[in-house]
């Protein structure tokens, strides 16, 4: 046990070192895993780039973006002022015919009207789509309707004056039909069917002849219901009246001062009157007038909306024209 003790304990001997070779590729790819992984702050700075990058596109001038709201402002208030053409159509289409107008094929004509104008606010919408891209075909596309709306208003206004006789619904066109025997016997018995006349007979029984007027009745009525104020008769009923020695004028009923040259009738009226509720005045030249000025209201009404509305239309898109025509102008200069 001493000598173990006394003995020191043998040195160990040292250890083989060992090198270990990596390829080159493994130890790329190790590098690579033991990278660290990229900072947040490396996606603000491409931002940044992008940022940079759109900054530096050239911007548009004052003068471009003026005219681009411009044209924006113009094609909207086209478009506004176009809708009263779709409010007419439903107007023409559900709108009640005046009474014996069909027997003049009136209500095709209207339809005819009605749809042509749906056709016009299409056009008139397609050409605002097409004005960026197509300036002047979407400029021809809406006027030219417009000219054809604008001569159609003209001629119901009674424009023209001997060419207006072949146009239908013009005032000419309608004297020219009622003259004729055929069709004035067929709208005779049409407003002898209505049963105008008599309603306005129960009507004026309780009436005295001193609150009896004319300018309270309809065209038809005074027209073909009563004979002419000229006439001078003495008032029974609305229907019934006496006839004055040699049609001397009686002031029984009052006579309406401001009438027109076309509210006046011959001389002829007063005999041709008969107190018979069947006859009355209906071949009297007043009652036609009286139907011919009942349609006329109606039809002089359209054409003056279709001459407004075509002026309205062809102004707001000639400005609209003019406006895309500087705008392209002036993006091209900005470019």
């Amino acid at each position: 046990m001493a000598e173990t003790a006394n003995n020191p304990a043998p040195a160990r001997a040292p250890e083989a070192v060992t090198t270990v070779t990596i390829p080159e590729e493994k130890g790329a790819k190790l590098e690579a895993l033991a990278a660290p992984a990229p900072e947040a702050k490396n996606i603000p700075e491409e931002k940044a780039i992008i940022m940079t990058t759109e900054k530096a596109a050239p911007a548009l001038s004052i003068n471009a973006l003026r005219a681009k709201s411009l044209s924006g402002i113009l094609a909207m208030i086209s478009f506004i002022v176009s809708l009263p053409i779709l409010a007419s159509v439903i107007w023409l289409l559900y709108m009640r015919d005046y009474d014996c107008e069909n027997l003049l094929r009136l209500p095709r004509l209207q339809t005819g009207i009605g749809i042509a104008l749906l056709f016009m606010f299409i056009i008139s919408t397609a050409a605002l789509f097409l004005r960026p891209k197509f300036p002047m075909p979407g400029f021809l596309l809406a006027v030219v309707p417009l000219l054809v709306m604008l001569t159609v208003g003209l001629a119901l206004l009674g424009a023209y004056d001997m060419e207006s006789r072949k146009i239908l619904a013009s005032p000419r066109w309608f004297k020219l039909k009622v003259d004729n025997p055929n069709n004035w016997n067929n709208i005779k018995s049409c407003i002898y069917d209505t049963k105008i006349c008599d309603d306005l007979f129960f009507k004026s029984l309780t009436v005295k002849s001193y609150d009896f007027t004319m300018k309270k009745l309809s065209p038809i009525e005074s027209g073909c219901c009563t004979p002419p104020a000229v006439c001078g008769m003495k008032f029974v009923n609305a229907t019934s009246w006496i006839k004055g020695d040699n049609g001397a004028v009686n002031n029984t009923v009052p006579l309406d001062s401001d009438c027109d040259d076309e509210n006046k009738v011959l001389d002829s009226d007063c005999d041709t009157w008969i107190n018979d509720r069947n006859v009355l005045c209906y071949d009297c030249q007043a009652c036609k007038d009286g139907f011919v000025r009942t349609l006329e209201s109606k039809w002089r009404k359209l054409g003056l909306f279709l001459v407004l509305m075509s002026l309205f239309l062809f102004v707001s898109h000639l400005f609209l024209f003019l406006a895309t025509m500087w705008e392209l102008v002036v993006v091209k200069e900005n470019i």
